[in-house]
Formats: C-alpha cells, sequence, structure tokens
C-alpha cells in the first residue's frame, strides 16, 4: 500500500469517511444526445445506493443506477454491466491519469498499475518529463484536491542532480506544502510518467532505497565482476569483462575492461550502462563475431564484410541460410557451452546508436538482463530476467520447431515447403521506395496470399499501403477501442509485414475477414466474392471512422461526402479510348459536381460492372488527374488566353473548337468573343467565385493542382489483380496477383506474385489513335490486363497526405 503522511494532508474530506463510496471504470463509449462520454471515465456511487439498487431485486439485463463521471463532474444513469469495478487504491491511480483513452489504456494492462501499487515513499526513481528522464526520490504519495468522493492520486517527486524542472515548484501545490525541497526540484506527476531505478551500496550489492532488509524484490543483479561480456560501444561490439559496478544515478552503471589492445597496453576501463551490457554466454560461440574495418561483421567466419549485411537484407532480416525470422518466431540463441537458450521475439527493429538489427527475445527462462526495457524505454513486455536484447543475426529458429519456418531457398521454390506463415511487426515501417520497393516485394511467394475468394481485399490492400501512406492514418488514428485489435491486425499483421518483408500469408488476412463478419457490418467476408469498395467503405467507415476522403458538392445541394467516386456518364461516340482525365471531367459534368476541398487520395470507379459489362474496351491511364477545374471556389485560368477565368460555361463542354479538353472557363473578353457566335449566343454564364486574396496579388498564372496515379485495380473473369506505381519513373511499375498459380490440390495454398512490368509505360504514352490498332493479345507482358480490365484508379496528393 502507499505510505500517505496523514500529519500533512488527508485524501478525502470529512464527509469521504461519512459516507462509503464504489468505483468503476467505464469500458465502452457512451453517446448522450451530442456528447460522447470516451471509456476511461471513473465512475463513482455511494455504497449504500448500490446495495439498495442491486439487492431490492434479483439483477436484469440493462439494469441502470446513478452514477456521478467524476471528469466530467456529471451524474448519468448509466447501464452496470457497461461498467467494472475498481478497488479505491486504483481509482484514484487511474483518476490521475488523463486523456481518458490513456487512462483506459493503462486499466488495461494490469502489470503497469499493479507495479505502481508497490512504489513507496523514498523509492529511487525516474521521471518521464517533456521526453526527458530526470533521477528523483518518491516524497509524497496522494491527493493534491480535496473532493468529497476521490481525486487523483499523484506522486510528488524531488528531482535529483541536474534534473531541475523551470516550474520552480518545492514540493507545494494549490497553496499546501505535500513535501520540501528545493525551488525547482518538486514535481507532481501520475503513475505512467514514473518508473523505479536501481541503487547500488556498499560491497557492489544491487539494492533498492526504501527496500526490506536492503534486498529489492523487484531486481536481481544480472552480472558480476569478473564476468565475460559484450557491449556495444560506438556502433562497434566489443568483448570484456566486467572489473565492478556503480550507481549512475538514472541507471545501474558497469565498469567494463575490453579485450582490444591499442598498441601494447589495453585499453582504459569504460563505464557502460547496464542495459547495454550482455553475457558472453548469451552470445553466439567464441570466434563466430569478427570485426571489419567498415564495422560489417561477418558470421561464422565465412564470406566478405559487406556480404553478411546484403545477405541479411535479402533473407528479410536473418543471417545467410536461416529461416524466416519476425515478431512472434520461436528462436534460440546459441551458448558457448550447454543447451542454447530458447524463446520468442517479441520486438524487433534498431536501437539507439546501434546500427545493426536488434531482436528483443522473451527468454523462457529467468536468464536473460532485462524486462523488456533498453535504457528507460520500454520495448516489449515480459517478466524480470526473462528479457534479452541480441542481434538478429545470432537468433536462429527454434530447432523444435523447424515446421514452422520458411529458409530463403524455399521462398525462392515454394514448391519445396508446406505453406509458409508471416511474422507479426509491432514497430512502424514506412513504405519502400524506388530499387528498395522492387527488392523488397518483387518475386513468388510476395504480396498478399490469397485464400477462398480473398481477391478483392488482397488487392485493395496491397495496392492502398504497400509503396504509398497516403492512408496510414487509418493504421495510427485513434479510434474506437473496441475495433482497436482491427486496426493492430491491419497495422502489424499485414501492412507492416508487407512493408519490410515483402510478404503476408493468408491467415492474417482471415483473421481481418473474420473480426469484419463479426463486427456485423457485412456478412460473408469470409469465403463470399465481394467489391474492393464494399470493403474499402466497411473499414474507412464503419470500422476506423475515417474522415471521408472526397467532398462534394452541386449547385443548390448541401455538400456529399464520400470515399470514392463512381464514374457516370452518357455514351459518347466520340470516347473511344479516353483518358481517365476525360471520364472524371465527363462524370463531374454530367452529374453537375465540384469538388469543395483538394483530397489526399482519390479513389475512382471507372464505368462498368464486374465481368458482365464495360462501357470502354480500353483505358488510357493518367499519369497525373488534374483536378483544379473540379474545385469550386478555387482560382481558374481561361482556356483561351490563360488569364484569370471569372465565368464557366456547361454548354461548351463538347465544343473541341477551342480546347482539347471538357471543361470551359473563360475571362470576361473570351466569353464575349466565343459567345458572339450565333451558335452559342444562347448559352448561360456560370459566375466563378475565385478567392479575394489571389485576385488581390493580379497574378496572370494560375496554379494547378495535380494528383499522382498509385495504383490501378483491375477484375478479369471475378478475380481481381493490380499494378503499383513503386517511383516517379514511368517505367516503375509492378503487378500483383494473389493467386498467380497454386501448390498441391484441395488442401495445397495460393502462392503470390509480384512481377515487374516495365512495358505497361510503353502503352501509357500512347496516343488514343495508336492504341485503337492495338490488340490486346498482341500486348506485351501484362499491360492488355491494367488497360482492358481497369476496375477503379487510385490518385494521391503527397503534399495534402502530410495534413490528412
Amino acid at each position: 500500500m502507499f505510505g500517505i503522511d496523514s500529519s500533512k494532508v488527508t485524501m478525502f474530506s470529512s464527509s469521504k469517511k461519512e459516507t462509503k463510496y464504489l468505483y468503476f471504470i467505464l469500458m465502452e463509449d457512451l453517446p448522450i444526445n451530442e456528447r460522447v462520454f470516451p471509456a476511461g471515465n471513473i465512475a463513482v456511487i455511494a455504497e449504500a445506493e448500490y446495495m439498495k439498487e442491486i439487492q431490492a431485486e434479483p439483477p436484469t439485463p440493462g439494469r441502470k443506477l446513478k452514477f456521478h463521471l467524476a471528469e466530467a463532474d456529471v451524474h448519468l444513469s448509466l447501464e452496470v454491466g457497461s461498467l467494472n469495478q475498481l478497488s479505491e487504491q486504483n481509482a484514484g491511480l487511474l483518476l490521475a491519469v488523463s486523456p481518458s483513452p490513456v487512462r483506459f489504456s493503462l486499466y488495461l494492462e494490469k502489470d503497469r498499475l499493479e507495479n505502481a501499487r508497490h512504489i513507496h515513499h523514498g523509492n529511487l526513481v525516474t521521471v518521464d518529463y517533456k521526453s526527458k528522464f530526470l533521477p528523483g526520490i518518491v516524497r509524497y504519495i496522494g491527493s493534491i484536491c480535496d473532493t468529497p468522493k476521490l481525486s487523483g492520486t499523484f506522486l510528488g517527486i524531488e528531482l535529483q542532480g541536474e534534473g531541475e524542472v523551470d516550474d520552480q515548484c518545492d514540493g507545494t501545490f494549490g497553496g499546501h506544502q505535500y513535501f520540501s525541497c528545493k525551488k525547482g526540484c518538486g514535481i507532481f506527476v501520475p503513475f505512467n510518467k514514473v518508473k523505479r531505478r536501481w541503487s547500488v551500496g556498499e560491497g557492489e550489492q544491487c539494492v533498492g532505497a526504501g527496500t526490506i532488509n536492503g534486498k529489492d524484490p523487484w531486481v536481481d543483479h544480472p552480472v558480476n565482476p569478473g564476468d565475460r561480456v559484450a557491449v556495444y560501444v560506438e556502433e562497434e561490439m566489443k568483448e570484456g569483462t566486467v572489473v565492478g559496478i556503480m550507481d549512475g544515478g538514472t541507471t545501474v552503471l558497469v565498469n567494463f575492461e575490453s579485450n582490444q589492445m591499442v598498441g601494447e597496453e589495453s585499453m582504459m576501463p569504460l563505464k557502460v550502462p547496464l542495459e547495454s551490457v550482455i553475457k558472453e554466454d548469451m552470445l553466439q560461440p567464441k570466434g563466430s563475431i569478427q570485426r571489419s574495418n567498415s564495422r560489417e561483421i561477418s558470421v561464422d567466419g565465412v564470406g566478405s564484410p559487406g556480404g553478411w549485411k546484403r545477405d541479411l537484407v535479402e533473407n528479410g532480416g536473418s543471417r545467410p541460410g536461416s529461416r524466416f525470422l519476425g515478431v512472434k518466431s520461436l528462436v534460440q540463441i546459441n551458448l558457448g557451452k550447454g543447451e542454447p537458450m530458447t524463446g520468442v521475439i517479441q520486438w524487433m527493429g534498431h536501437l539507439p546508436d546501434v546500427t545493426d538489427e536488434i531482436a528483443g527475445v522473451e527468454l523462457d527462462e529467468d536468464k536473460g538482463t532485462s524486462d523488456g526495457t533498453w535504457k528507460g524505454h520500454r520495448y516489449f513486455q515480459c517478466a524480470a530476467k526473462r528479457g534479452l536484447f541480441v542481434r538478429v543475426a545470432s537468433c536462429q529458429p527454434d530447432t523444435r520447431f523447424q515446421s514452422l519456418a520458411v529458409t530463403l531457398e524455399d521462398l525462392q521454390d515454394p514448391e519445396r515447403t508446406t505453406n509458409r506463415e508471416s511474422c507479426v511487426v509491432p514497430v512502424i515501417v514506412p513504405p519502400p521506395r524506388n530499387e528498395e520497393a522492387f527488392r523488397i516485394l518483387e518475386g513468388r511467394m510476395r504480396g498478399i496470399q490469397g485464400h477462398c475468394n480473398s481477391c478483392y481485399m488482397d488487392s485493395a490492400l496491397f495496392s492502398l499501403f504497400s509503396c504509398t501512406l497516403v492512408l496510414d492514418s487509418m493504421l495510427y488514428k485513434s479510434t474506437n477501442h473496441q475495433f482497436g485489435h482491427i486496426q493492430r491486425i491491419l497495422r502489424e499483421e499485414i501492412v507492416n509485414p508487407l512493408r519490410r518483408h515483402g510478404f503476408v500469408d493468408c491467415k492474417k488476412v482471415m483473421n481481418l475477414r473474420k473480426e469484419l463478419t463479426q463486427g456485423g457490418y457485412c456478412a460473408g467476408f469470409t469465403n463470399e466474392e465481394k467489391d474492393p469498395e464494399e470493403f474499402l467503405t466497411v473499414i474507412m467507415q464503419h470500422v476506423l471512422g475515417l474522415e471521408p476522403l472526397l467532398k462534394l458538392k452541386s449547385p443548390g445541394q448541401k455538400e456529399q461526402e464520400c470515399y470514392c467516386h463512381q464514374v457516370f456518364i452518357e455514351k459518347d461516340d466520340d470516347l473511344i479510348v479516353p483518358t481517365v482525365q476525360q471520364l472524371v471531367e465527363h462524370s463531374f459534368h454530367s452529374n453537375h459536381l465540384k469538388l469543395t476541398e483538394v483530397p489526399s487520395c482519390f479513389i475512382i470507379q471507372m464505368p462498368r460492372f464486374g465481368k458482365n459489362y464495360k462501357m470502354f474496351e480500353k483505358i488510357i491511364p493518367s499519369l497525373e488527374l488534374d483536378i483544379t477545374d473540379l474545385l469550386c471556389d478555387s482560382p481558374r485560368e481561361c482556356c483561351l488566353c490563360g488569364e484569370l477565368a471569372t465565368q464557366e460555361c456547361e454548354e461548351c463542354f463538347k465544343d473541341k473548337l477551342f480546347s482539347k479538353t471538357g471543361l470551359k472557363q473563360y475571362c470576361d473578353m473570351c466569353w464575349h468573343q466565343v459567345h458572339s457566335h450565333s451558335s452559342r449566343r444562347s448559352h448561360r454564364s456560370m459566375k466563378l467565385d475565385c478567392p479575394v486574396e489571389f485576385a488581390r496579388t493580379g497574378k496572370a498564372m494560375v496554379p494547378r493542382e495535380k494528383m499522382q496515379l498509385f495504383a490501378v485495380l483491375c477484375i478479369e473473369t471475378s478475380h481481381y489483380v493490380s499494378f503499383i506505381k513503386y517511383g516517379p519513373e514511368d517505367r516503375q511499375w509492378m503487378f500483383f496477383d494473389s493467386m498467380s498459380d497454386r501448390h498441391g490440390g484441395e488442401s495445397g495454398y495460393n502462392i503470390p506474385t509480384v512481377t515487374h512490368c516495365p512495358e505497361v509505360a510503353k502503352y501509357v504514352n500512347y496516343s488514343a489513335a495508336q492504341l485503337i490498332k492495338e490488340q490486346p493479345r498482341d500486348m506485351e507482358g501484362v499491360a492488355k490486363r491494367q488497360l482492358c480490365d481497369a476496375y477503379m484508379y487510385l490518385y494521391e496528393n503527397p503534399r495534402m497526405a502530410v495534413y490528412k
């Protein structure tokens, strides 16, 4: 229990002593009228009142009682089933944390809350203050504002050393002195900003302040003087011996003597943080680590210094010849003697000041050096002495479970092995571009593996996330907690593995399909054929609550919002092989639509209906989509002279005499000249609204707003495939088919393939007259599928993607 000094402060007022209260946490968002009370709110009710209502009659589903929401300070009738009861101590700790989503997350992390209950007066801690980690001592635990029912439990910390803050606190808050310290050295924080640290007493015994009999029950000393260890020093691994241990304030320091010689003398001992020390027997057998002047490492004494790093990249982050490793992989770490240590990779990535890729392993036995933290930052959660940070190259697949892994040769020849399983990647992975994208994604058993009518989802996900971040807000935006697991599956099981390793197995996609089906928004996601727009609408709108991508307006109508635009146009004999630019302009004109703002992503459905009907035999992709004239209340230029336009004429749309483009707008002078002809005198003018700020500048050149094509979804005989543009050059196209081949019969599996298709550039740059003469069967490679089977075009505005 917390040791609160009752002589200094009373946490609750006298009315609190007279009335006993019960405390609960709201487990789901609660919409009332136009206000939403998020999950994580603390609800309070008098115990007598609660018991009276509960015992009045047998409990019934949906029973409501009147609670006081402490944070919002309102009284509401809440369903008992939407609340979980808290102890008074836990309620106080949580109430100090804000906002509600953070509080709710901490409640779900039971270990964080449980550890906070064991913090005592006098404990040495590290405080997270404005992204800095400051050393301090706990001087006070309790409330800093009295209320009749409950107030948050804060920790008063006296900062040490140079860890001063700029709020001039000396232990006083709200005019009340809770503890005494020098000005600028006091701070009050919630429990989630505090972490215990170590102190080293005499005789180099590791103890914690405030512990019983000088022994810290939470810490066991991981290394001792004389131990052979390895450490990272200036991005290089050095081997040596521990010669001493000392208190470093925020952490324990190890006095390390390196084996490396300078001339004929050994180097002076170094002081390094305990977190950066790895016992020698936790690395590979002696002699397997070799240094080079370039600081690259050759493994097992084989190959050139640069060869290991090149093979490491090509093999998905593991050693040459090793099996595919990732988060949740079962691994073993070879010891110099005895049995290898085994465990599960819980984190992979790069640590500060360390060049090699590192794996955070949760061991099966207490042989580690960490609880998942490195230099005060937590990378994963595990028990004390179960965590270990080692190079990925030091890990090998656990030989007891080799059937679950796949070798580099297997990736090149899938028929050598059973179906492959991809890993989970919880860290942020940016989309690869240019040659990196080609290296990661191209090949067999690459992309997203298809299974049971999943091609519509596979192609949509591959197109949206493989090489662009325009919709990464779907992965990281705050969302309703009940859909957080769906967002996690999308981010960590599909998008991040695709970007890092170039492959996602069908089980991960099936996890997403099952969750969408169970959500009740649309049945049949696990087995039925569907369209990409149906899937995108469900996950963007209903699940993740993404802001609509398009905002459209018609004259005299309210603004409309949608996630993609379906092209609807009348048959036009002049449009035989249209461009996407022409189709979009015709669609907007026919339906009297304008964009009210520049979209970050523009998804356009072609005028076709599945495999049975398509309006055009071929469509020319517009690599750039100019939407300047599709915007309302935006500067536009005269289609004749290029000056600032003031009027638009819809009836001139199909008149090709003055402009090859569809939309026509004119300055005042050109309007009168064009419409002086007898055939146009009846045309009606639509006045254009130009921003006053732009008109004042007197600029003649109107800026063009253009979007870039980044993917095309195609359909042929009920099967969806996609093309992605992985770089700025016309030839940088790749073709993805989630079911391009199959291994085995009914019990087999599909083989997804990503193919380089630079031939697409040749036909994209053809004129309509040239393409009319081209026979689809004579087209090179897979270009025919993009030009003849296009279903959906995806455009991005990289500038707007930063803001939306």
